[in-house]
């Protein structure tokens, strides 16, 4: 197994999404880390179809991921929401044994500057955690009349915390990418999942996220040290959050300063969902507006 990929597990709708990511990686991956793609198995030509002549990336089958965990029914994935079971899908990559550790991308993340095995790997080999208390989002809703954000999020971090029985803080990593080591992921399945004759399937569900199973088993597994690192990208929750920053001051220029990357939600991107549904012509032509002056600005 290679020390680090950069992988994204996709589906129809994100595609050209994707497609901008791709561009991204094969613009600025100054290691040429390699890029893992899944997507449903009959989803496959039409991925082709849209990132041809785009960037270099090697594809898997979601069912190849499933199946990789030999106690998991063929079709599980059917009988989950798109959501969850994408979530799962996601944090079973590392059953492949393609790599140590791997850098898990959303569709909608974009790269704005050079990055390095380096900027993910520490000198031992081990990853970096990305791992916060996720204070800048509580007030950010809080400051925007949104106090339910703190209580539900904090109510799910307990949650959790609490399969394992820890005490303390809440913490976070809510927002792609994410870093995650094969060898977390294998202590949860080893030391929690197994003895409970669960799989990750039975545990990974609205109350109980991917991302803060991950954080509990390297707090309470100690699979690998902790190197605690903050986020790798800017991430604007809502287009208003975009429209805020930006009347602050912020430029893609300037955040290459802190950050590797930017992701600009999809839940509000409409415009590039692939095969939407038609819009009003006002609605689309706005979207796009908005998307090509975020675009131009994210190379400039």
């Amino acid at each position: 197994m290679i020390d680090l990929v950069l992988y994204c597990k996709s589906y129809r709708k994100d595609f050209l999404r994707l497609k901008q990511l791709l561009e991204t990686i094969e613009k600025y991956n100054a290691d040429k880390i390699p890029f893992y793609i899944s997507t449903p198995a009959e989803q496959y030509d039409e991925l082709v179809g849209v990132l041809r002549n785009t960037g270099s990336y090697q594809w898997v089958s979601d069912e190849s991921i499933i199946a990789a965990n030999p106690r998991v029914s063929v079709g599980i994935e059917k009988t989950r929401s798109g959501g969850l079971a994408q979530q799962t899908i996601k944090s079973e990559f590392w059953r492949l044994e393609i790599s140590e550790n791997y850098i898990c991308l959303d569709s909608d993340c974009l790269f704005i500057k050079q990055f390095y095995l380096s900027d993910f790997l520490g000198i031992d080999k081990n990853p970096y955690t990305v791992i916060y208390q996720n204070k800048e989002y509580f007030q950010l809703a809080i400051n925007r009349g949104n106090p339910k954000v703190l209580s539900d999020l904090s109510l799910e971090g307990d949650k959790v915390k609490s399969l394992f029985g820890r005490l303390g803080p809440n913490y976070y990593c809510p927002c792609p990418p994410f870093i995650w080591s094969r060898k977390v992921w294998e202590s949860l399945d080893l030391q929690y999942l197994k003895p409970k004759n669960l799989t990750l399937w039975d545990i990974n569900t609205a109350d109980h996220p991917e991302t803060l199973l991950y954080l509990e088993a390297l707090l309470n597994f100690h699979a690998i040290p902790l190197h605690p690192i903050e986020q790798l990208f800017r991430i604007y929750y809502y287009d208003w959050h975009y429209f805020l920053m930006r009347r602050n001051g912020e430029s893609i220029k300037k955040l290459r300063m802190n950050y590797l990357g930017v992701i600009y939600q999809s839940s509000w991107s409409k415009s590039l969902d692939f095969q939407s549904p038609s819009k009003s012509f006002l609605s689309r032509a706005l979207r796009r507006i908005k998307r090509f002056l975020r675009y131009i600005e994210s190379f400039t």
